[in-house]
């Protein structure tokens, strides 16, 4: 450390704050010293500092194993933000997400010798058992179960669901039948819930729904199913609210096979704008979740909890986004 303080001429304390990531360091000076570690090859000694400050600098997450786009996304932005704050990440998954399953992960993470705790694993809608923590370290939860007094930071799913329902109000549609996500998924069953809000409060009747398990094939057979019971409906739909872009995907694919177009016949709007969504034809419009400032304030929380001693949890809800691209059109004729 003094080694690099000397090659380019500031303390051993600057460098010091640039190393653990302090943001009282002017940008001009963290790139000097970064480039001063790099020349002179320094590699900072784990243990040691361990050792002289009772921390490890490592963070626990407990994600879920799977590959979906929401959990990969949430991950890769905490390791993101983790590193830029001097902190390692230290991963450990679940493949149940129940609270049993969940407190397991939990517990073994505490005794990983991180310094806290993130959980960005799903949460089940109807665990039977409450969740417990059997650990003194900070931990923040990305999503959180109603009547749990858990810090947490997450998408406002509720909202978003609504925000997606009242696009497609906004655009005339009357009739909005709506493809979920697993409803034993707190997720899902919260966006399934901000449909039915939107419906209600511009006084329709809650559409057709069918339930899917995040997978294009799911979506695929959710939309057929949906449009076999639309061609006996006395009200047939015009738009579908989908619980996440792949189903919404597959969903295109039953809907081109029934001789329907999008959005002349159906409108479509998806949920989580991944990367292949711009890319469709047509573009799906679709809701996105800023993945980025969920991770960075999750991260933020669990530090404050480490550095300042115990605070309050709290709730905090980041408000998701509308893209709107060629998937969903204004009603002019009935389909």
């Amino acid at each position: 450390m003094f080694d690099v303080a000397r090659h380019c001429g500031v303390s051993h304390q600057t460098v010091s704050r640039v190393i653990n990531g302090n943001p009282h360091v002017s940008e001009k000076t963290r790139a000097k010293v970064l480039l001063a570690i790099e020349e002179l090859g320094y590699q900072q000694n784990l243990a040691a500092r361990a050792l002289a400050t009772g921390r490890a600098q490592a963070l626990g997450v407990l994600s879920f194993d799977s590959t979906l786009y929401g959990p990969t996304a949430m991950l890769h932005s905490i390791q993101v933000a983790a590193k830029n704050r001097g902190y390692r990440v230290v991963l450990n998954s679940v493949d149940d997400i129940g609270n049993e399953a969940i407190a397991e992960g939990i517990a073994a993470l505490a005794t990983s010798h991180v310094d806290g705790i993130i959980v960005i694993a799903p949460r089940a809608s109807g665990s039977r058992v409450p969740l417990t923590l059997d650990t003194k370290l900070p931990v923040r939860f990305r999503e959180v179960l109603e009547g749990e007094h858990l810090g947490v930071v997450d998408i406002d799913q509720v909202s978003a669901g609504a925000l997606a329902t009242g696009h497609l109000i906004d655009l005339g549609h009357r009739s909005i039948a709506h493809i979920s996500g697993p409803l034993s998924w707190v997720t899902a069953e919260r966006r399934k819930q901000g449909w039915q809000n939107a419906l209600a409060n511009a006084a329709l009747t809650e559409g057709e729904l069918a339930e899917g398990d995040w997978t294009p094939a799911s979506g695929y057979e959710a939309a057929k199913k949906l449009l076999n019971d639309r061609s006996n409906s006395a009200e047939p739909f015009t738009a579908i609210f989908v619980a996440n872009d792949a189903m919404a995907l597959g969903a295109y694919r039953a809907i081109k096979e029934a001789g329907l177009a999008i959005p002349e016949d159906i409108s479509v709007v998806g949920f989580d704008d991944t990367a292949e969504s711009a890319f469709t034809t047509p573009a799906l419009t679709t809701v996105r979740q800023d993945f980025d400032a969920v991770g960075v304030q999750l991260l933020e929380r669990v530090l404050e909890a480490i550095e300042g001693g115990a605070i309050a949890p709290a709730l905090e809800q980041i408000q998701a986004q509308l893209v709107a691209r060629e998937s969903a059109a204004r009603i002019t004729t009935a389909s």
